[in-house]
Order: C-alpha cells, then structure tokens, then sequence
C-alpha cells in the first residue's frame, strides 16, 4: 500500500460544519482534493485549513464537481483515485480497505454497499428506493446486479480513464457503473457502515424537489450510458 498513490476527490457543497471532521478522519499518506461545488459558506476555507488542495467549480453538479477535481490531477496523476462525500456519513478510514483490493490487483473498481448495514435512519426511503430502482434498472441493461450506488468509491486511474466519464450531475455513478461493466473491469462491492450525515440536509434526498430532480437524472442516465460509445481502448 505504501507504494500506491491515492488521491481522494471530495465534491463538497456547503458542507463548512462536516468537512472538517471528514478530512480528521481521512489516514495521513494521501493526497487530498476538495471541489468546491459553489458553496455560499465557508467549505473552502475549511478545506484549505484542513490541509486539502481546494478546487473551485462553481457551475453546480456533482458530476462537473469530480470532473474538475480529476482534471487538477491529471498533470501528475494517482495510481488510485478515491471519491468520498463531504457530509462524514461515510467513514473516511475506510480508504485503505477499498484500496487494498486495487492495489493487490484483485479489483478495478471497488464500490460500498450501505444497504444492510446502514444505521436506522441513515439511508432515507427516497434513497433505498431510488437505489433499488437504478440497481434493477442497470441490471435490466447490462445482466451485472449491483446491491447499491453508493458514492463513496475507489478506482484504478488508468481504468477511470478508459471509462471516458461525462455526465455534470448525479447521473455521474450511474454512468460509471454501467460503463464498468460495459468495460469488463473487475469490480467488487465491500460492505461498509454508514451513518446519517454529520450536519445539514442532503442536497438529494433532504427535499422533494432534490429527490425528483435526482431521480429523473438517474433513470436517464441509465437509459443512455447503456448505449453510449466507450472511448477506443
């Protein structure tokens, strides 16, 4: 593990009260990039003091966000690129267990599972189903079942880049995860713990009309990326 550089992306959108406690928690030996989404309080600032290179991506998006924190990357890039949320539902040091399996050349993409072990009230109804349905639906277009979406994930950089990863919004995970399949990666689910988020509201499932806007992104994006041109190997 000592000889795989890890980058951990963080897209992050007000999230000045959770971000600290996620970059305490993260294991030292890595580098840290927080995208700043167009937050309107004190994320960057946080992020900076918290010892993490700040990216500033204002045109909202969750996928615009992990873009550019990959682009800051690509003039010296990480063996393994990691993305975990701001909000500290996830544990941050869990990093080296997702990516042992990388680094051991046992997996390419190694996703989390929340859906068993997530603690009451962490994962709302609007997110198991919203989950349940993108899993089923993906299953439906490419025959590999996926037990969740979880956002917090590790994969090889060279096998991100053959993903050829476009979509600017929450569609971002489905893509990735029908184009993994599409590729042939080798690809493993961990089950992980996961915790209601540390404060505020999530920007998905905390309203309505988050939830709505999610979803309709969701089931486009698994529609399309189904079909869509993977780049030439």
């Amino acid at each position: 593990m000592t000889d795989v550089r890890i980058a951990v992306v963080i897209p992050a959108l007000d999230e000045e009260e959770s971000l600290p406690l996620v970059l305490g928690d993260l294991p030292p030996g890595m580098r840290i990039v927080v995208v700043d989404n167009g937050s309107t309080d004190g994320t960057a600032r946080v992020a900076r003091e918290g010892g993490a290179e700040v990216v500033l991506a204002p045109r909202r998006g969750y996928g615009t966000a992990v873009q550019a924190g990959m682009n800051h990357l690509r003039a010296d890039p990480p063996d393994v690129l990691v993305i975990l949320d701001g909000d500290h539902a996830d544990d941050p040091g869990l990093v080296p267990t997702l990516v042992e399996p990388i680094a051991t050349g046992r997996a390419d993409l190694v996703l989390t599972d929340r859906s068993r072990t997530a603690e009451p009230g962490a994962l709302t109804p609007v997110q198991r189903f919203g989950n349940a349905l993108a899993t089923r639906l993906i299953a439906r277009s490419t025959g590999h079942r996926y037990a969740d979406m979880g956002p917090f994930r590790a994969i090889r950089w060279d096998a991100l880049l053959r993903l050829g990863m476009v979509d600017p919004t929450w569609g971002w995970n489905v893509e990735m995860q029908i184009k993994a399949v599409r590729a042939h990666l080798r690809i493993l689910e961990l089950p992980v713990p996961y915790r209601a988020r540390a404060r505020g509201q999530s920007k998905v499932s905390g309203t309505l009309r988050g939830a709505a806007r999610a979803g309709v992104r969701i089931l486009w994006a698994v529609r399309y990326y189904a079909h869509a041109p993977l780049p030439p190997p």
